[in-house]
């Protein structure tokens, strides 16, 4: 005879071992990153644990009013949980959407009581550009007299020359740059980017003779600390700048401009996306620049110039001011 907790815990199982099925085919099938991976799983063990408190018996009993409840239930705490903001309960609201239309292909159950249960859509957040003045004051702010300031100031010069990500940038090897073409034009960094996805992105002068200067002059005294890493960018020590070091590095040259914006190293490639923009450069062009995969990300960036344009019209235009 089956006692009541032992149904329940029967019930409770059910629902796990199908999630787990689908975690596993995230991470085998799908290739997803680790990091990626477990933010799914605490997503639907919190979907779990909703569905416990709702006496679900198994996947296919699960019906479009429990789904609406759990993202209810996200923005308001009432299955005791921490209310998410916006972003996050989307976030694990599309993890549930998955998760159900993943158990409708498998025919673990008939139907997908989840499909028309969208995620709250966030307000659109506009990328946080300082001006081409403020970029400039930072990036002279890095000393260039010893070993690590010469670093500092490539590594600067370099995330505005480019708008790599922190990631694409502490990730690059000596052999990623080519500092001059053999056919005498600009150079060239090869990128890295979600997904390992490569490109290949021109480096302003202003990068280029930073990232020489750090290699003849810099790059050496902190190499002879280490044990031969190809990497760039290096530390005090000589191995593979971290990312969190690189944001300290912008953090100080920042507090030392007296820039008192939020700045991160993010903000620098916003900037570099926006003053592209300002200067004409068309949106597809910025798009690979990025390495976005759909210029619908990139066009968030024309938001910001909107100033600009209305400048322009209202300079231009015989009856744009009367």
């Amino acid at each position: 005879m089956i006692v009541p907790e032992q149904a329940a815990a029967q019930q409770a199982s059910a629902v796990h071992r199908a999630i787990s099925d689908y975690l596993q085919h995230l991470g085998v099938e799908r290739g997803l990153a680790a990091n990626t991976l477990a933010a799914y799983r605490r997503d639907l063990a919190r979907y779990a644990t909703f569905l416990t408190g709702r006496d679900i018996s198994s996947p296919g009993v699960i019906t479009r009013r429990d789904v609406a409840a759990f993202a209810q239930a996200l923005a308001d705490g009432s299955d005791g949980g921490a209310a998410l903001g916006v972003r996050s309960a989307a976030r694990t609201v599309v993890a549930v959407r998955g998760l159900h239309k993943f158990w409708a292909l498998e025919g673990t159950t008939a139907a997908d009581p989840a499909s028309d249960v969208h995620p709250p859509m966030p307000g659109k957040r506009l990328p946080k550009a300082i001006s081409v003045d403020e970029v400039t004051r930072i990036l002279e702010a890095a000393a260039v007299d010893t070993a690590t300031g010469l670093r500092d100031r490539a590594l600067l010069e370099f995330l505005y020359s480019t708008g790599a990500r922190i990631s694409e940038a502490v990730g690059l090897d000596i052999d990623d740059v080519a500092l001059a073409g053999a056919d005498g034009g600009p150079a060239v960094v090869r990128l890295f980017g979600k997904g390992s996805k490569e490109r290949l992105v021109p480096l302003g002068s202003f990068g280029a003779r930073a990232i020489d200067a750090y290699l003849v002059r810099g790059r050496p005294e902190l190499a002879g600390k280490g044990k031969g890493t190809p990497a760039l960018f290096l530390n005090a020590r000589g191995g593979r700048i971290s990312r969190q070091s690189a944001w300290t590095i912008l953090k100080n040259a920042a507090d030392k401009a007296k820039i008192t914006k939020d700045v991160s190293p993010h903000t620098l490639r916003h900037s570099f996306a926006t003053h592209l923009l300002e200067g004409g450069a068309d949106v597809r062009v910025v798009q690979e620049l990025l390495g976005h995969a759909s210029v619908t990300t990139t066009q968030v960036y024309t938001l910001v110039t909107a100033d600009t344009l209305r400048e322009v019209y209202a300079a231009a235009h015989p009856r744009a001011l009367g």
